[in-house]
């Protein structure tokens, strides 16, 4: 059974436990313009001032979740027909995580469902880096899905490795980090201490094909839901 799937069942329990099927519930899922998503962050290397990812948000009963895809496409349904979607492209599997992460908040299951602002996402950054410290000591770390300010501020202090699916990304230097691409990742989860991962592997596809048995923090927005479903250690202190 893979995770999306396991995702799914658990997620229709807590709507039958909740009697949200009920409900009537409209599931409006919208592309967030730029400004909307991030602010106007004083960098502009981010995927989504690139216009490399988008943010979509879901909306149920007054709650909001969040979730990047590179596929954006707006929908509008029921919850019924949320769960009825095909998950396998990154544009439905975008609906479904944002529809989970809104579900969850609804319920009061899951926080920090909205992407940080403006200056926050530098903050985010330099936080990690003492959160590790404070948690983790000095690990070599295996970064997974490319996040400039993170590269940046964990680069200085730790041995870093990261790969990226983005080919404008992969082979580059990034603040003195080769970018790999995911052939990469395995062997880069076999060397390090500590793994650092986006949340935007429910989405891409790739959390199927990770094998990380080491200690992992997973961060932003996108496994707010998710990763109270699955037990994961997610990292997010600015989102709302």
């Amino acid at each position: 059974m893979n995770v999306l799937t396991i995702i799914k069942e658990q997620v229709l329990g807590l709507i039958e436990k909740n009697r949200l099927g009920d409900i009537p519930v409209q599931i409006k899922v919208r592309n967030l313009t730029i400004e909307e998503a991030i602010g106007t962050p004083e960098d502009h290397d981010y995927p989504l001032v690139k216009g490399r990812e988008r943010l979509l948000e879901a909306e149920i009963l007054g709650c909001r979740g969040q979730a990047f895809t590179d596929t954006p496409g707006a929908f509008s349904g029921t919850l019924n027909e949320v769960f009825a979607l095909p998950l396998t492209d990154n544009r439905n599997r975008a609906v479904f995580i944002a529809t989970i992460n809104a579900v969850m908040r609804h319920l009061g299951l899951a926080g920090k469902t909205i992407h940080c602002k403006d200056t926050s996402p530098p903050l985010c950054a330099s936080n990690l880096a003492e959160y590790i410290r404070s948690n983790f000591g000095t690990p070599r770390i295996a970064m997974i899905g490319f996040q400039p300010r993170m590269i940046q501020a964990l680069s200085g202090v730790f041995e870093i490795r990261a790969t990226d699916l983005d080919k404008d990304n992969i082979g580059q230097m990034k603040f003195g980090v080769l970018i790999q691409g995911p052939d990469q990742t395995q062997e880069n989860i076999a060397w390090c201490d500590l793994a650092v991962v986006t949340g935007s592997i429910v989405v891409n596809g790739t959390i199927d094909e990770l094998s990380i048995k080491k200690p992992a923090i997973f961060f932003g927005v996108t496994v707010a839901g998710p990763s109270v479903l699955l037990g994961l250690n997610r990292y997010c202190p600015y989102g709302s």
